[in-house]
């Protein structure tokens, strides 16, 4: 169906799976091809492989089928930018305001594009004065052979940027802030580059999720242009006087935050934003800040307006990576029921498959894990419990215990803390000859209720269905001291007794006794006494010394042991 095809292409979307993406919403528009939704999805993940004419194909269908959208001009003017037709685009993007003159994205894209039609004044298109550097095959030996560049060259959304510029080097004002290209071009036409320092993030503590990764050098001032250097020949490529105080602004957010002076960085960030909407670590900042103050709607808005318009701009992937973090923490705070973490938890993934930092996986368990606790105590309810359990004895007695079974589980669902449950289902599991399984059950009714003594009667009957009888005979044991005259369990002391003197009067059969030693053998216990030297020796006494032998057994604690072997079949007093 289309909206299945389309969920998956969705899914792809977010995954940077563009050309899976493609497929999906082809697929959807095969079976809904009047749908303006889904040629609007196609032309981003046609935008987003650089295929800008494919996009504009699409974009065009959108606005046709629904012209009073404003989302379709977006994608239109996104797409005649793509392919430079920068007084098209402008067009586009002034049409979809008309329309929703709040729309940021349109405003953003509007800007870009009058940006892009100042840069075509100072180099007209189709020229530029770097364009011989992009040019021919020499370019990927240089990039792989520099160790900086050869780095970059692992990175999806940067080798889309160099192939868009080998084919058109007019495209190079698109991508002046990312300084991966900047650093590539100084490589290229073999100068020395330096770039505009003050890029990184601040660090927020909690609120920053210990994501910064970049290396953290002491701060500069912004310069308002790129310089380096060829022999004696200096080249400026001007930036624009809008960045270099958006990055001052940063830097005042900066340090207002560290001072916890919120609403003076949140002014600082918002200053920054306007001034330069290409660097989405104005908005993943403001955001921060916003996670701060518990202001987290405002924080989620400024993290999905960072991945979108992170996307739009190809921007590092890291970027994108902590603006999904930042949003799946606020969500976090925001959850009030089990449900609720399920998006907290689809961001901190969206995250993962952008970029895989340890602290976001560690977010990624701890909502899991509260998710799930919150999933129990939101099934909590003892009434419903009680009754699961007496369904269960009532299939109990028809002798039906794997229905029996299912609902004793139930029960346990609806209250964990209920000791009968898991006798009761110990039970079952034992007529099933589960033994495992029964001996799990009974250890966690005797931890959940030490006074419970049917918890005894039912751990000790499956450790002598083991035929560990030793074992079975101090938990028998355990329970008389809470009942004495309990009948079962003097019936299970009176049955381990007789199986252990029937091993020291050596009344095993053959099999029998092979079948108990090799069970003994596998005892920690049985290993740890028959590896004392102490013991060793012990046993060689009784063997070889009857005077030394009379003296041990003198000794409690040694002829405990002693009794241990006997009943495991290991050695026989005669």
């Amino acid at each position: 169906m289309a909206e299945e095809a389309k969920a998956k292409g969705n899914a792809a979307f977010s995954s940077n799976n563009y050309t899976e993406a493609i497929t999906h919403f082809t697929e959807a528009i095969n079976l809904s091809p009047t749908n303006h939704i889904l040629y609007s999805n196609r032309s981003a993940a046609y935008a987003s492989l650089g295929n800008f004419s494919a996009a504009l194909s699409d974009a065009e269908n959108t606005v046709s089928l629904k012209p009073d959208w404003a989302k379709g001009y977006s994608r239109l003017g996104s797409a005649h930018l793509g392919l430079r037709n920068v007084p098209e685009a402008v067009e586009a993007y002034t049409k979809g305001l008309d329309i929703d003159p709040n729309n940021e994205a349109l405003k953003s894209g509007l800007d870009d594009a009058k940006r892009a039609l100042r840069s075509e004044n100072a180099f007209p298109k189709g020229v530029s004065p770097f364009g011989d550097a992009f040019s021919g095959p020499e370019m990927w030996a240089k990039l792989t052979a520099d160790p900086t560049t050869r780095v970059f060259l692992q990175q999806p959304d940067y080798v889309r940027m160099m192939q868009d510029l080998q084919k058109n080097p007019s495209n190079l004002n698109l991508y002046l802030q990312d300084q991966r290209v900047m650093q590539s071009l100084g490589v290229l036409l073999n100068i020395k580059m330096s770039t505009a320092g003050g890029d990184r993030d601040f660090p927020m503590g909690e609120a920053a999720d210990a994501e910064e990764e970049e290396v953290k050098a002491a701060p500069r001032a912004a310069p308002e242009k790129d310089v380096f250097f060829a022999g004696e020949k200096e080249v400026v490529m001007v930036v624009g006087g809008e960045k270099a105080e958006a990055k001052k602004e940063k830097e005042l957010g900066n340090a207002a935050y560290k001072k916890k002076d919120f609403e003076t960085a949140i002014g600082h960030y918002s200053k920054a934003i306007e001034l330069d909407d290409e660097d989405i670590s104005y908005l993943t900042n403001r955001a921060a800040v916003y996670l701060e103050m518990g202001k987290y709607d405002e924080c989620i808005k400024d993290c999905d307006k960072a991945v979108e318009r992170g996307r739009e701009l190809r921007s590092d992937y890291k970027m994108v990576a902590r603006a999904l973090t930042r949003k799946g923490t606020a969500l976090v705070k925001l959850a009030k029921t089990s449900q609720d973490y399920d998006i907290a938890i689809e961001a901190f993934n969206k995250a993962l498959t952008e970029h895989r930092n340890p602290d976001t996986l560690k977010k990624l368990n701890e909502a899991e894990k509260a998710k799930k606790d919150l999933e129990q105590l939101e099934y909590f309810d003892p009434k419903i419990a009680d009754e699961e359990r007496e369904k269960g004895n009532e299939y109990f007695k028809e002798q039906k215990y794997p229905e029996a079974i299912k609902h004793y589980s139930e029960a346990i669902k609806r209250n964990p803390k209920d000791a009968k449950a898991y006798s009761n289902r110990a039970a079952s599991y034992t007529k099933l000859a589960a033994m495992p399984e029964a001996l799990k059950d009974a250890e966690k009714c005797i931890e959940l209720d030490p006074t419970f003594v049917k918890g005894y009667t039912r751990k000790g009957a499956v450790q002598f269905f083991m035929k560990e009888y030793e074992k079975a005979l101090e938990t028998y044991q355990e329970g008389l001291k809470l009942e004495p005259n309990n009948a079962e369990l003097l019936d299970g002391v009176r049955r381990c007794v007789g199986q252990i003197n029937k091993a020291s009067r050596g009344d095993l059969t053959p099999e029998e006794l092979k079948e108990r030693q090799a069970k003994g053998m596998q005892d920690p216990e049985i290993q740890s006494i028959l590896t004392d030297p102490v013991m060793r020796q012990v046993l060689t006494d009784f063997q070889e010394n009857p005077v030394a032998a009379q003296e041990h057994t003198k000794n409690p604690m040694v002829m405990n042991k002693i009794q241990k072997l006997v009943s495991a079949g290991i050695v026989q007093l005669r």
